[in-house]
């Protein structure tokens, strides 16, 4: 009976290596042939009810082909997230656009994407190749554009402005996919695609409307720059309906836009559960089925979700949709698994070779605190209170996010072994040279903490002999997000419903300044605060957004001078909710730098430094012909006593022109470094395309007439420290 037992498993394993080694010479699994061919083979094999399958997100193995089990769904934000092993955490998205620093987000990329494919690999050698978040389809980078402060996912996205969103998100894509011209190092997805920015209660069921110049001007152009400059790899279609008709549906939006005229030719999934608002929410379409057909007719070949798409293999045999539509989608499924390299042997992808030692390596950690002190924004410091002294002797640190290690990670965060909150920063910085008090104080918008209501004469009695008080306030991913279930006052769904400062954070920083110490305020915020007091109260405010593990460190080299501030917003401060329009108003009137006609608090784009900077000798052609390239140049110094960073800005307005435009646009920027006392000459090369606008269904138009052109610390015609050196031209185009 042994023998019989012995003989039948040897014979079980011969035909198991058998029927391996027989799979292995089909033709998609040679990799001497094109990609195209073997995909082509791979999708011929496949029966209806695999095709269908491998249309969810979570595509199920089939073992008679040898093909393994993969989910598409993988997060890479700031830093690979939430797999189970610890990762490197950058700066939160917003955070990396004030560094304004497209080789920092392209580096960071290049790690995260190593990163990445040490942890896929790590996956596949145990077996969990197909969980979640493990995979290397990245549904990263978020480039909807933030066009209302309230909105609790703008702190995923570049800002407010459709240029500098462009410009990092390209950096970014060709950061993760790499520079191999046959394989993908991991696939970047743009998303939500399109006209997406809250509110979160109602993205489900909401469908917008807006003017095709605001289409094309401000919601499109960092897709197109994506899609047809960066080569990204995939696409997510939103949650929203655009003119009654959903995202991930629209003819207009998938079809013609995407696939037609960008030339698209890879996959889109939709966002997750978006198939199924098309008959819940959106009320479209009649069923499960019905929406199906129509997503996959649009192009969208990927459904986040396991329900509707299932649907699909009756529609087939019925008659409803073509299994020619199915088979397109699960080519192009393939042909992105095959460019990843997925199925060819390892020894012939560099990038399947990397090992785990990338992660958490030190030239990673070294770069996210590199981007954390380059994100960090001075807006104010009077009487030059800043940078503090490291012979200081004693100073308090208050507030709710003194040592919150949960803030400074944003969202859709990984782990990292190590965070370094504000407190932690400050006191490595003094060591033993002076002490360091810590009080919470306050919680984000109530004084209620565990042991009672704060005494706030108890709390300045407290610290009134520090030398100096350092207040970490602002907000938290804790209350703004992706449709949170919040129950905080100035909060809804993720969403704020004021953007003011909460109250009682003023309230401590006016106890806190009648001490009559000097009181400095850091503000973690991954969105624009009003903070009128404090801006007329306050004699020093550094925004430091949700910095990443280094954030703390980050904070105390700018607050005692290691670093010399040099982040610029990427969005706009304003002073009020009044001058805010409706919330769901997609219109641009009045939004942005770009459109608002009032005073912001702090404007796009400013920033200040612990050193000064002189611009002169702006030089721009006087009269151009219509359609050719202008040349810009123009002289920096670095004037002051310290070398630092700055941030050359090069806005455009039209001006006398009958045509719909912005004020003003930005066109370009550079990070410069200076040490002090050098002079640099900083060169533009302005293309036709950034000098056009967009009229009626996106047809570029190139304007005639005056045109002037701004180079600065900052935006143009706005009054502040920052911007009081910019220069301008006016040249005439004929």
């Amino acid at each position: 009976m042994l023998k019989k037992v012995f003989f039948a498993a040897g014979l079980f394993f011969s035909l198991a290596v058998q029927a391996q080694a027989d799979k292995s010479q089909l033709p998609f699994w040679n990799y001497k042939l094109s990609f195209e061919a073997r995909v082509n083979d791979l999708v011929s094999r496949l029966t209806l009810e695999e095709k269908v399958k491998q249309m969810l997100n979570h595509a199920p193995a089939i073992p008679r082909l040898g093909i393994p089990a993969y989910d598409w769904w993988s997060e890479v934000l700031h830093g690979v997230a939430r797999t189970p092993y610890h990762t490197t955490v950058y700066p939160q998205a917003i955070a990396m656009a004030a560094t304004w620093d497209t080789v920092a987000l392209y580096t960071m990329a290049d790690q995260s994407a190593r990163e990445g494919r040490a942890i896929h690999n790590k996956a596949t050698e145990e077996g969990k190749n197909g969980d979640r978040y493990v995979g290397l389809t990245y549904w990263t980078p978020n480039i909807n554009i933030f066009r209302d402060p309230r909105w609790g996912r703008g702190q995923e996205t570049y800002g407010e402005d459709p240029f500098l969103t462009a410009m990092l998100g390209r950096a970014f894509v060709r950061g993760l996919q790499g520079e191999d011209p046959k394989y993908l190092k991991a696939a970047a997805c743009a998303k939500h695609y399109a006209i997406h920015s809250g509110p979160e209660a109602v993205r489900h069921s909401f469908d917008v409307d807006v003017s095709d110049y605001d289409l094309w001007n401000t919601y499109l152009p960092a897709f197109k720059e994506l899609v047809t400059h960066a080569k990204v790899a995939g696409v997510m279609c939103a949650y929203n309906a655009f003119r009654k008709k959903p995202c991930c549906g629209s003819d207009l939006l998938m079809t013609d836009i995407l696939r037609r005229q960008w030339g698209f030719t890879g996959y889109v999934t939709s966002d997750c559960g978006a198939i199924d608002d098309f008959f819940n929410y959106h009320k479209t379409h009649p069923n499960a089925e019905a929406a199906a057909i129509d997503a996959v007719t649009n192009g969208t070949d990927v459904e986040c979700g396991n329900r509707a798409y299932l649907t699909l293999t009756d529609a087939v045999k019925t008659g409803r949709i073509a299994e020619k539509e199915i088979d397109r989608s699960v080519k192009r499924l393939f042909m992105i698994r095959m460019r990843l390299g997925m199925f060819d042997p390892v020894s012939m992808v560099s990038y399947a070779q990397t090992s785990p030692a990338v992660l958490e390596s030190a030239p990673h950690k070294a770069q996210a605190l590199k981007m954390a002190q380059e994100s960090i924004v001075l807006l104010k410091n009077e009487n030059h209170l800043l940078p503090l002294s490291k012979s200081i002797k004693k100073i308090a640190v208050v507030g709710p996010n003194a040592d919150n290690s949960i803030a400074v990670l944003g969202n859709y965060n990984g782990t990292p072994s190590k965070i370094v909150t504000a407190l932690d920063g400050i006191k490595a910085k003094l060591g033993t040279n002076g002490s360091v008090v810590y009080e919470k104080a306050v919680n984000f918008t109530n004084a209620m903490l565990p042991e009672g209501k704060t005494d706030f004469a108890a709390l300045t009695s407290r610290v009134k002999d520090a030398d100096a008080i350092i207040f970490v306030g602002g907000i938290s991913p804790q209350l703004e997000g992706e449709e949170m279930k919040v129950n905080e006052p100035g909060f809804n769904s993720g969403d704020r419903t004021t953007i003011l400062l909460p109250t009682v954070q003023t309230e401590a920083m006016k106890a806190l300044k009648a001490t009559g110490k000097p009181v400095v305020f850091v503000m973690m915020t991954g969105s624009a605060l009003a903070i009128p007091w404090e801006q007329e109260n306050i004699p020093a405010i550094v925004n430091a957004w949700y910095g990443g593990q280094a954030a703390g460190t980050a904070i105390a080299d700018v607050l005692f001078g290691d670093y010399n501030p040099s982040g610029r917003l990427p969005v706009t401060f304003y002073k009020s909710d009044a001058d805010l329009p409706a919330f769901d108003d997609y219109r641009m009137e009045n939004r942005t730098y770009r459109y608002f006609s009032g005073q912001a608090l702090y404007p796009f784009g400013y920033g200040l430094s612990y050193t000064t900077f002189r611009y002169e000798g702006l030089k721009v052609p006087t009269t151009v012909k219509n359609k050719v390239r202008i040349p810009v140049s123009i002289q920096l110094t670095n004037t002051g006593a310290k070398g630092g960073e700055e941030v050359v800005q090069l806005y455009i307005s039209y001006q006398g022109q009958p045509i719909k435009k912005p004020l003003k646009a930005l066109k370009g920027f550079q990070r410069v470094w200076l040490n002090r006392g050098q002079t640099k000459t900083i060169k533009f090369l302005l293309t036709p395309d950034a000098l056009a606008i967009a009229g009626e269904n996106g047809k570029l138009l190139n304007p005639k007439g005056k045109l002037r052109i701004s180079v600065g610390g900052g935006q143009p015609d706005v009054n502040t420290p920052a911007t009081s050196n910019v220069v301008s031209r006016v040249l005439t185009i004929n």
